[in-house]
């Protein structure tokens, strides 16, 4: 365990870090500042957050600052980012006079389910000694769609639009854009799977392996 603290800590102190770091402290205040109504701080700290995911990756790879804590810390950033904006939206929507709002606010359980499914399956990985995966590309574009249109429905959307009187998004936009938003979440979770299973096979075969050696 020692060792794998050793490992896990060294050379953590880089910008990529502080940047991960910042996004999780600003999870908390995101959700605070969004139920008590100040949507517009709450676009800004979430415009902030996904600036800074964006650039804590350009960073570590244009000066070297790969670690293996940040290997974990940007994706707990984004997953806690990511369940507590549908938690906020899932009581705000559930909480409209529109009937078909309050209907549509059940899709953004699938973002729920996905995370946690993945929380858990990537807590088993470890567990079996399997390294979970890291974000590919259907990954990244689904990140990048949940963020964009998350933070125009907190802008433009109906109910809760803070530049509602200037512009509001219909509803039945604002329903396909959270639709392709779960479409490529769901995308983006199916993609992990060949990884996982490969990992699974060379483990199999490594331990196969191993046992006919052992005999010999």
């Amino acid at each position: 365990m020692k060792e794998q603290l050793k490992v896990l800590f060294a050379n953590w102190k880089t910008v990529p870090n502080l940047l991960s770091f910042l996004r999780i402290l600003m999870v908390p205040a995101f959700a605070v500042l969004f139920m008590n109504g100040y949507y517009g701080w709450s676009v800004f700290i979430l415009a902030l957050s996904g600036l800074s995911d964006f650039f804590d990756g350009k960073i570590a790879r244009r000066f070297n600052q790969i670690s293996e804590l940040g290997k974990i810390l940007d994706p707990v950033a984004d997953k806690l980012t990511q369940i507590t904006i549908a938690v906020v939206l899932l009581i705000t929507f559930r909480k409209s006079q529109d009937p078909t709002i309050h209907a549509f606010s059940l899709v953004f359980i699938v973002f729920l389910l996905k995370e946690a499914v993945m929380v858990l399956g990537g807590l088993a990985m470890i567990i079996l000694g399997l390294k979970p995966g890291a974000a590919e590309m259907p990954g990244k574009v689904a990140t990048f769609a949940f963020y964009v249109i998350m933070i125009g429905i907190i802008a433009f959307g109906p109910d809760i639009g803070i530049f509602g009187k200037y512009f509001t998004i219909p509803t039945p936009v604002m329903i396909v854009l959270v639709c392709i938003a779960a479409i490529l979440t769901l995308v983006a979770f199916c993609g992990y799977m060949p990884g996982v299973r490969q990992q699974l096979k060379d483990k199999k075969a490594k331990k196969l392996s191993e046992s006919g050696n052992a005999e010999q």
